[in-house]
């Protein structure tokens, strides 16, 4: 029997697929743009490429797979916001038939980001941990007691739409307040562009944040906002889940210090409770791999 898991990580830009051996090792990966205006079959294409491209010439033991969401765990099915192409499409089903019904596993994205920090990178002493992506969005998975914790639907961890601004703008969830429309990437680049940020026009988060580590107050004012914003969620969650690790990824989180330094000084203001001082928060380690790591590692008992 083969040693190594087929790994798939579907998002709205792309969609990556890899191999991982027994050690959470990713040892080799490719990937490949999300098809934009495409019915459901063209995106599953890419999809089924991967899997053929990874697996023609290399037994695997099973498919775990990370997936935007939300997604129906008990159904097997995805609906992601980002690849509107696919409702209800039943992703588990295809890539089972794909491997002549091999085991397969879904989780959301967050969560395995959440279970490949927790088993290869930053969260790997943690019992009780929440991964978390300041991105283009921010979204979340949770780890407790040292396992995966999906929820009712596979949806658990959706933190990025915890309320931090009841009078806040509304959000794509149809929602108000989210934490999601003060931290997200985009979010913070118009707050700064409202507040007399003065940048090209198609300057980015990244952008953003090099304007804040060179000391233009705007940016700097944007980044406290995200990050205090982002405290509060961290705070909520962690007096609810009793954590004690949070770690943070995405893009914007790779902004540094600009985002930490604020993020760690409120979150001392609002995670007042006790058994909250032990809370620590660092840096995702894995990257772009956390995703295919934390997806192989749903067949980790199998």
């Amino acid at each position: 029997m083969s040693e190594l898991t087929l790994a798939l990580d579907i998002g709205g830009t792309k969609i990556a697929a890899g191999l991982v051996d027994p050690d959470g090792t990713l040892v080799r990966a490719q990937q490949l743009p999300t098809p934009r205006g495409a019915g459901p079959e063209a995106v599953w294409r890419v999809v089924e490429q991967l899997i053929v491209g990874m697996t023609a010439e290399t037994p695997v033991r099973g498919a775990g797979i990370a997936s935007a969401g939300p997604i129906d765990l008990p159904a097997g099915t995805v609906s992601p916001i980002n690849v509107p192409a696919w409702q209800g499409f039943p992703i588990r089903e295809r890539v089972a038939g794909a491997l002549g019904g091999l085991p397969v596993r879904l989780a959301g994205d967050g969560l395995c980001m959440a279970l490949g920090e927790h088993w290869r990178g930053a969260g790997r002493d943690a019992r009780f941990l929440l991964g978390l992506v300041v991105s283009t969005g921010v979204g979340g998975g949770l780890v407790l007691d040292g396992a995966p914790y999906a929820g009712r639907t596979g949806n658990a961890g959706h933190v990025g739409h915890v309320v931090v601004d009841p009078a806040g703008v509304r959000c794509t969830c149809g929602g108000h307040g989210c934490v999601e429309t003060v931290a997200g990437g985009p979010k913070m680049v118009a707050w700064a562009r409202e507040n007399g940020w003065t940048a090209a026009p198609d300057a980015d988060a990244a952008e953003l944040s090099a304007a804040a580590v060179a000391g233009d107050a705007i940016a700097v004012r944007a980044f406290e906002r995200g990050a205090t914003a982002v405290a509060a969620t961290i705070a909520s969650v962690a007096a609810v889940c009793d954590l004690d690790r949070v770690v943070v990824g995405g893009g914007v989180a790779r902004a540094g210090a600009v985002l930490f330094d604020p993020l760690r000084a409120a979150l001392r203001r609002f995670a007042g409770l006790s058994f909250l001082a032990d809370l620590t928060v660092r840096p995702a380690r894995l990257g772009s791999e956390a995703g295919l790591v934390g997806a192989a590692a749903l067949l980790r008992d199998t």
